[in-house]
């Protein structure tokens, strides 16, 4: 079972180019809390929802961004060890392609 414990850099492929930010997770009695932090902000996960899949851990989650534009995203990710991927969406937006890699423990 792979873990979303820890802190992560994700890439989100947007129409205006690639994205970076730094997310933080971390797991206690089986409840896990997150923030990310990029474009000049700090905004706290909600809504996070893990569960085992054939692929690795699924992991879902809600954030509200207001830089570059005012958002709430909902992301949808596979953890494999050290790497996932995925997507997130912006209400009737495109989806966006979503890559990380662990950065560091949680």
């Amino acid at each position: 079972m792979s873990t979303i414990a820890g802190t992560w850099l994700l890439r989100m492929k947007t129409p205006v180019g690639t994205i970076e930010a730094e997310y933080r997770f971390e797991e206690e009695d089986g409840v896990i809390r997150g923030s990310a932090s990029g474009g000049g902000e700090t905004t706290p996960l909600t809504d996070i929802v893990a569960e085992d899949g054939p692929a690795g851990r699924r992991v879902t989650w809600r954030q509200s961004i207001t830089r570059p534009l005012r958002l709430n995203l909902v992301y949808d990710v596979t953890v494999n060890g050290d790497a996932l991927s995925g997507e997130s969406r912006a209400g009737r937006l495109p989806r966006t392609r979503v890559t990380g890699e662990r950065t560091g423990e949680a």
